[in-house]
C-alpha cells in the first residue's frame, strides 16, 4: 500500500501540538535545501531527517519531516484550496499562457497568489522547526530566522544526468534535457519571486558537491549543522 504523505504531516502536527504545550518553549531548528537538478536533494533530505530523528532526545519527541514535492499538497490543504491546483504550482515561472485568462474567469488563483500561499506555509513550517524544506525559495523566505540553516547541493552535470537517468528511468538525452529545464525553471522562479540569484553561495551556510561526498555523507554533514550548532543564537 502506498504511504499517504499526509500521514507524516499529521504525525508531525500532533507532535508539534504536544511540544507547544511544554514549558519553556524551545525554538526547534530547521533546514532548507536548494539544489541543482539531480544533485540528490530529496534522497539526502530524507537521509538527514532520519539521522536527526534517530538522535532526537527529550519528551515529547518531535519528528523531523521533509517537505519537498509534497509541499504543494500541504499548501493547498492549509489554505483550503482544491488539490487540482497543484498543476499550477510548478517550481518554475513557465505558467500556461491562459493563466491570466483563467484567473479572470475564476478558474484558479494567479501564480503570484499561489506563491504567496506557499511563502506563508513555508514561513510557518520554518518557525515550527524540525523540518527540512526543499526548494521553492525556502532559504530566501526564512533568511532572517537565526535557527534555520541553508544548504545548497551541487554536482557535475554528468553525475546529475546519470542520477536523473536512474531516478526517473529516462534515456540520457531525456535526462539531460530534464536537468536543463529544471535548473532553468528554478533559477527563473527565484529570480522572479525573490529577485535573487539561486546559485549565489552567499545565500547559504554550506554548499556540498554531492559527487564528492555521496548522498549518505552529505546527509551526515547537513545533520551535523544541527548537532554542532551553538546554543545561544542557533548558528
Amino acid at each position: 500500500m502506498k504511504k499517504n504523505p499526509l500521514d507524516s504531516f499529521s504525525r508531525y502536527m500532533e507532535a508539534q501540538h504536544a511540544f507547544a504545550e511544554s514549558t519553556p518553549r524551545v525554538q526547534l531548528p530547521a533546514i532548507t535545501i536548494s539544489r541543482e537538478a539531480g544533485a540528490g536533494a530529496i534522497t539526502i533530505g530524507h537521509l538527514a531527517a532520519k539521522i536527526l530523528e534517530d538522535g532526537c532526545s527529550g519528551s515529547p519527541k518531535v519528528p523531523w519531516t521533509v517537505f519537498e514535492r509534497n509541499l504543494a499538497e500541504k499548501v493547498l490543504r492549509e489554505h483550503h484550496l482544491p488539490a487540482t491546483l497543484e498543476h499550477f504550482m510548478p517550481e518554475d515561472t513557465t505558467f500556461p499562457l491562459s493563466d491570466a485568462v483563467e484567473q479572470l474567469l475564476g478558474l484558479h488563483p494567479s501564480s503570484w497568489t499561489l506563491v504567496e500561499h506557499t511563502t506563508k506555509t513555508i514561513r510557518r513550517l520554518a518557525i515550527m522547526g524540525n523540518v527540512i524544506l526543499v526548494g521553492r525559495g525556502s532559504n530566501f523566505i526564512s533568511a532572517h530566522f537565526p535557527h534555520v540553516y541553508h544548504v545548497r547541493l551541487i554536482a557535475p552535470l554528468k553525475d546529475r544526468v546519470r542520477h536523473i537517468v536512474e531516478y526517473y528511468n529516462l534515456r540520457p538525452a531525456e535526462a539531460a534535457q530534464k536537468v536543463h529545464d529544471l535548473d532553468e525553471g528554478r533559477r527563473r522562479y527565484v529570480r522572479r519571486y525573490f529577485r535573487a540569484d539561486i546559485a549565489d553561495p552567499l545565500h547559504y551556510h554550506l554548499t556540498i558537491n554531492t559527487a564528492y561526498t555521496g548522498f549518505q555523507k552529505a546527509a551526515q554533514i547537513i545533520a551535523n549543522l544541527i548537532v554542532d550548532r551553538p546554543i545561544k543564537d542557533g548558528r
